[in-house]
């Protein structure tokens, strides 16, 4: 287990105050409920001159019945929620571009108070009548996988607790997932999936804070067995995000070599293949019934033959552990192809051969670039 206090972590935690997100307090002085701990809103409660139990009541209202006014919550005097609106704010970021592909899926253009945005899919599952919420967690992102459009744009800034729990509590809005006021409406649970913009782990700090948040049984009441934390292999953060979170953890591979993955996902000069999967078999809770999930992006005659994926099989020997074959969503600019069906056939018959479930993934949203590796958030993609 890798050392909490070692200088890698904390240059790490360095970097990502670098690019820190504005404050919780509105150009009005009214103070953002949304994105506090439950410590941090029973003290605005007490600064304000109210007693504890009015900050279990709105994070109740907050986060379980997905309230946005305070005139709303019943439970509590008028006179009280006028107190509560002159103080405090429950905000949800602006929905600056809300798009609808052909398959259904849908994304979200994300606008917040300083007006930098991004972007945030909605996957529906017809079956169980539920989907998947693939969230952000950058402004951009500095790690330039040569096969993801996001990394073309630059790192703008971190998103706040409050801005990671936000898209979640917007996505819920539009697609209608809160119970009603008397609890007739079916509670149905998204999953959460950090897949959207961004590297997750080099935004820990606010990234663990909002799946605290999430994870609240009195709130919104998400197992950690439905959020999904996806890292190209910040290596000294993975250690402590599965002990403090606990969340499904994905891995976004691509490669089985060091000089291939070194090109593709540069992160790998820093991290190589032999550290990553050391820290995929310390991380905690691994399990046949919780497999590590690697993500593999198929690009046509870089990584896709049967040697790549015999050599893969050799690589993850003893994880237990699922890989996701990911057809390559060409975006405007991409330099590379999507490997042919009969070559993404093969690779995934070998991995299954050797005991590994390797589902092809059906790309979602492709005709509104909301598939996989195809979110970028510059403020072209609302006005063009």
């Amino acid at each position: 287990m890798s050392d909490l206090t070692a200088p890698e972590r904390e240059r790490i935690l360095a970097k990502a105050a670098l690019f820190a997100p504005p404050g919780p307090v509105l150009a009005d002085g009214r103070r953002d409920l949304v994105g506090l701990s439950r410590a941090e809103l029973a003290a605005e409660v007490a600064a304000v001159g109210e007693q504890p139990f009015r900050a279990k009541q709105l994070w109740h209202w907050i986060y379980h019945q997905g309230v946005r006014e305070f005139s709303a919550m019943s439970s509590i005097a008028r006179p009280l929620q006028e107190k509560f609106a002159e103080h405090f704010v429950i905000s949800r970021p602006e929905v600056a571009l809300d798009q609808r592909a052909r398959d259904e899926t849908r994304k979200f253009l994300f606008k917040f108070r300083d007006n930098e945005a991004v972007e945030t899919v909605y996957i529906p599952d017809r079956v169980e009548d539920r989907g998947a919420v693939c969230i952000s967690s950058q402004v951009g992102c500095t790690l330039s996988c040569r096969f993801c459009h996001t990394g073309t744009q630059r790192l703008a800034r971190n998103l706040s607790a409050a801005e990671i729990v936000g898209q979640f509590l917007a996505a819920r809005d539009a697609y209608g997932e809160w119970p009603s006021p008397k609890g007739e409406t079916p509670r149905l649970l998204s999953t959460i999936v950090l897949m959207g913009m961004g590297e997750p782990l080099y935004n820990y700090e606010n990234v663990a804070k909002a799946m605290k948040i999430v994870m609240d049984g009195e709130g919104i009441g998400l197992s950690r067995r439905r959020i999904t934390l996806s890292t190209s292999g910040v290596v000294p953060m993975m250690d402590r995000a599965g002990e403090e979170l606990g969340v499904n953890l994905a891995v976004s591979l691509h490669a089985v070599r060091d000089d291939l993955r070194d090109e593709i996902v540069p992160l790998n000069r820093k991290y190589p293949i032999k550290e990553l999967i050391a820290a995929c078999k310390r991380y905690p809770g691994a399990s046949n019934a919780r497999r590590i999930t690697f993500e593999y992006v198929m690009l046509k005659g870089i990584n896709d033959s049967e040697t790549d994926a015999r050599a893969l099989v050799y690589l993850i020997a003893g994880l237990p552990a699922k890989v996701n074959l990911i057809p390559f969503n060409p975006w405007p600019g991409s330099a590379y192809e999507t490997s042919t069906p009969a070559a993404i056939r093969k690779f995934a018959e070998i991995v299954m051969a050797a005991g590994y479930a390797s589902p092809i993934r059906t790309p979602r949203g492709q005709d509104i670039l909301a598939a996989c590796g195809q979110l970028k958030s510059l403020e072209q993609t609302a006005t063009g």
